[in-house]
């Protein structure tokens, strides 16, 4: 296990063996979450190196990113949009049905305001996909290590945030969680050999510690506080029994 010290951000690392592997597996499960969320307009925001939307049927998806098209190392066949700050999208409200984030409330100034950025571009029910490190793993441990040595495993220039206060943000946006996953299990390694070996772990992480895997994925809905579907009528009055008229029965004794 060797350090680079020349690699600082995320596209350059997206680019070694560690970052194939990572997007390999990141690449599958966005693939499974988009390819059911149907609508109209979706948007992958940063990390152009990751396809988020490719499976995706939506007629009308974007990518924004905050460098001129063509810059970007970009291999998606979808329109982008150039956003010089992610907490001021170029969106009107309430028009985007999915917003994916790989990797990008970590590497932002300000992380929540891009989130209120999402919830804003949002349609009541709409949905995000946020993709990110996880610091209660192997990999999070070893870049913590590196910040005091000064020997970085991950872009050293990443915050990365706990699950649990990832969810604390989406509940104050009214961001329900409706699924999620851990994955990435293997050691910190640097080469495709050793990689390899520690393949066994996928499986036995998600069975074993599901809660230390190297990256996470979390699909949240926007819900809107008193809002309801409209649909056909319901009548909400009390089923009324009919009156019925009192018989009595008389019984005449025998003197």
């Amino acid at each position: 296990m060797s350090d680079n010290p020349e690699i600082i951000d995320l596209a350059a690392w997206l680019q070694t063996p560690t970052g194939t592997y990572l997007r390999a597996w990141e690449q599958h499960y966005l693939n499974t979450l988009t390819a059911d969320i149907f609508g109209f307009n979706a948007v992958q925001i940063g990390s152009p190196q990751i396809h988020a939307l490719a499976a995706n049927r939506m007629p009308y998806r974007w990518l924004t990113d905050n460098v001129m098209p063509g810059e970007s190392q970009s291999e998606l066949e979808i329109p982008q949009v150039l956003a010089h700050d992610f907490c001021e999208l170029p969106f009107a409200s309430q028009s985007l049905d999915l917003v994916v984030l790989p990797h990008v409330l970590e590497f932002a100034a300000e992380p929540h305001q891009v989130l209120r950025e999402v919830e804003r571009v949002l349609i009541p029910e709409g949905q995000v996909i946020i993709c990110g490190f996880n610091p209660s793993s192997l990999w999070g441990m070893r870049q913590a290590a590196g910040r005091l040595t000064g020997a970085h495993f991950l872009p050293r220039d990443g915050e990365f945030i706990r699950l649990p206060r990832l969810k604390d943000w989406l509940k104050l946006l009214n961001m329900e969680v409706n699924r999620g996953h851990f994955g990435c299990y293997a050691p910190p390694c640097e080469t495709d050999q050793w990689l390899s070996r520690f393949g066994f772990m996928e499986k036995a992480g998600d069975r074993w510690w599901p809660y230390f895997g190297a990256v996470y994925i979390v699909q949240a809905i926007k819900r809107v506080p008193g809002m309801r579907l409209v649909g056909p009528a319901l009548s909400r009055q009390k089923v009324k029994a009919p009156r019925g008229m009192p018989a009595t029965n008389r019984i005449h004794k025998s003197e």
